[in-house]
């Protein structure tokens, strides 16, 4: 059993709790997540099983999408509305208009430096973040430059607002709403978040946890090469010896690629192989699926 399952994951759970899931359900052991969802958020989790764990690595470079909603006039100590609140009573928020959101949204555009929340699975000297805050630790979380592809407003209705993001891995939407209050000069906090996208799957084509049985995982389970976004390279069958012992070739008629870029290759006509670079027309395999 090989391949990538794209789980709707209901929130309430954390993403060791449905790649533990899936192990009970599809009685396997080899399985892992690409990337850990928020246990309160909803949405897209793609899991790797057996071979398909081999390429998590790819998946959890990919961009991501999210819908989330800001709700303006307090904020909390994780950022969401889960976390302590900060002030009794919500503070003003009337004077935010839906022009100025649209506003303030473009200054989050393009390469952006953000801190992330103390709670959070950051490591500092080796310990998680929301460890050390749970410890009352005090401690300063390093900022990151993060990417947001496009962000824009889908509905504006005091408190709250609902936003669409398509950003790099790494980027905490948490932060993000944060941010946007204070840029408002209201606090903020992220009240829902449901992830849409991240590579090439998205929530239409998602299962729930209820359809993952053995009867059914035919049907629901994707192809390994799927969940990788690189150029394919068809390999003529008179070099597989070589390349399936890890044997370097000259290759024709790349003209098509960069040197250095990395594609998943194939063994005509249609047998995926695995991951492998190409450099001065020599391709060789970097990671092998069979």
């Amino acid at each position: 059993m090989n391949g990538i399952l794209n789980i709707l994951k209901p929130p309430g759970m954390t993403s060791h709790d449905v790649v533990s899931f899936v192990r009970r359900n599809l009685r396997t052991k080899k399985v892992g997540h690409t990337g850990t969802l928020d246990p309160g958020a909803a949405g897209v989790l793609p899991i790797c099983i057996g071979k398909g764990t081999k390429i998590v690595e790819y998946l959890t470079e990919q961009g991501k999408e999210y819908i989330c909603e800001v709700t303006f006039g307090n904020e909390s100590d994780t950022c969401d509305k889960y976390g302590t609140f900060i002030y009794e009573e919500d503070k003003d928020y009337s004077h935010i208009t839906k022009e100025m959101v649209n506003e303030k949204l473009e200054l989050f555009k393009g390469r952006i430096t953000q801190t992330p929340p103390i709670y959070s699975a950051i490591k500092i000297n080796g310990q998680r973040a929301y460890d050390l805050a749970r410890q009352g630790i005090e401690f300063e979380v390093p900022k990151r430059e993060v990417t947001i592809y496009n962000i824009e407003l889908l509905s504006f209705n005091l408190p709250k607002a609902q936003i669409k993001i398509n950003c790099s891995k790494g980027t905490y939407v948490r932060s993000i709403c944060r941010d946007l209050g204070n840029s408002l000069n209201c606090p903020a906090y992220m009240s829902f978040l449901l992830r849409t996208k991240t590579g090439p799957f998205d929530i239409d084509g998602s299962v729930i946890l209820d359809d993952i049985n053995l009867e059914n995982i035919d049907n629901i389970l994707y192809p390994i090469n799927y969940g990788i976004s690189m150029k394919e390279l068809f390999i003529d069958d008179k070099f597989s010896d070589k390349v399936l012992n890890g044997n370097p070739i000259k290759l024709d008629g790349l003209s098509g690629y960069k040197d250095g870029e990395k594609v998943k290759a194939f063994i005509k006509p249609s047998t995926f192989i695995g991951v492998g670079h190409i450099k001065s027309n020599i391709f060789k395999i970097d990671k092998l699926m069979v």
